[in-house]
C-alpha cells in the first residue's frame, strides 16, 4: 500500500477538492469543514470523471399534500459531487447515491500529517 500527496491542508479551501493520479487511476480528495474525503473519479454510471464534477448542497423539492411544487431547498448539511457528465450525484461523506444505497463511489484513506494531506491508495 502506498500514498499519494494531494496538496498543503490549508491549500484547499471548504467544499473544494484536488484531483490526483496514479498512473491511470484518478482520486478526488476533498475537504468538508475539518474532514478529508477520497474517492476514486470513476461514476458508476457510466464511467465519468465524478471528482471533476461540482460540490453542491443536496436539492430537494418542496411538495404539499396534494403533491404540487412549492420550490426547492438546499440541505446544506448534505453535499453532493455532482458527475460532470450526467449529473449523478453522490454524497461527498459517504460516496452514496442519495437515491440507490447500493450505487456508491470507491473511497480511500485520508490523512493530513504536518499539515499535508495524503491519501492512501
Amino acid at each position: 500500500m502506498g500514498e499519494l500527496f494531494v496538496a498543503k491542508a490549508d491549500e484547499i479551501g471548504d467544499r473544494e477538492g484536488r484531483v490526483v493520479a496514479d498512473g491511470d487511476l484518478e482520486i478526488g480528495v476533498f475537504r468538508l469543514g475539518d474532514e478529508f474525503f477520497a474517492w476514486e473519479s470513476d461514476c458508476p454510471h457510466m464511467g465519468g470523471p465524478v471528482c471533476q464534477g461540482k460540490v453542491i448542497n443536496r436539492v430537494t423539492e418542496v411538495l404539499d399534500a396534494q403533491k404540487r411544487s412549492h420550490g426547492f431547498d438546499y440541505v446544506e448539511e448534505d453535499v453532493h459531487i455532482a458527475c460532470p457528465w450526467h449529473g449523478f450525484e453522490f454524497n461527498l461523506r459517504t460516496g452514496i447515491h442519495p437515491g440507490d444505497p447500493n450505487t456508491r463511489l470507491r473511497g480511500f484513506p485520508v490523512e493530513v500529517r504536518d499539515g499535508d494531506v495524503y491519501v492512501r491508495i
